[in-house]
């Protein structure tokens, strides 16, 4: 699936830190999730089917990948 970068509004958390590490997403998009790098926004993106995002959120809401 092409992202087209130019016309798709991203947004991170509000818990984000101000040092630019962080993850961007996209939403809605026609039947995906997409996920970027904000250090790099014109990189690649990752797109998700919004069933597999709401899997992965799930899962991170629930503590599996807390360090």
């Amino acid at each position: 699936m092409a992202i087209q970068q130019g016309k798709t509004t991203w947004r991170k958390s509000s818990h984000s830190l101000a040092n630019g590490d962080c993850v961007e997403v996209a939403s809605p998009l026609p039947q995906a999730i997409a996920v970027r790098d904000s250090k790099d926004p014109q990189g690649p993106a990752l797109a998700f089917t919004p069933k597999a995002w709401s899997s992965f959120v799930a899962t991170v809401d629930g503590g599996a990948y807390e360090l």
